[in-house]
């Protein structure tokens, strides 16, 4: 077996690695091995070899992997941000920068005015983010309000 192929085939296995671990680490390996199997028929000497497979699995991990994360992993957002951050509740309680309470979804949250301004009670206001158990919200505004 010549020694390209040898490393082709180390490269099939790093791409079986990576279809049962799907993290986008192995592919770079995959990559890097392919890489020097097409070296390895103009330059036999091993350590060579060894540098190019460390550069380009390095070069891969450091500029491709976090190309590829972004494309292909996508996920999905749970908890607090998706249920909660950006949702219209009911001041139920006037809201200062200091204290307040909403309700949404018929729970209550401790409430903090983001902007400084007094949110009077009954008011409608948009969750802008949470800390702990606080939620900071903003008046809402309704289309063609000024």
């Amino acid at each position: 077996m010549h020694l390209w192929e040898l490393l082709a085939v180390l490269g099939i296995g790093f791409l079986i690695l990576e279809m049962f671990t799907p993290s986008m680490f192995f592919l770079n390996f995959a990559l890097a091995s392919f890489i020097c199997a097409i070296v390895s028929v103009y330059e036999k000497n091993p350590y060579v070899l060894v540098g190019v497979f460390f550069v380009f699995s390095f070069v891969s991990f450091i500029f491709l992997r976090p190309i590829l994360v972004k494309k292909f992993c996508k996920t999905k957002e749970t908890g607090m941000q998706s249920k909660y951050i950006g949702a219209v509740a009911k001041a139920e309680e006037d809201v200062s920068e200091f204290s307040g309470v909403i309700s949404i979804y018929g729970e209550r949250w401790e409430a903090r005015s983001e902007n400084k301004t007094v949110i009077p009670k009954g008011s409608e206001v948009k969750i802008l983010r949470n800390e702990s158990i606080i939620m900071y919200v903003e008046p809402f505004k309704k289309e063609g309000e000024a």
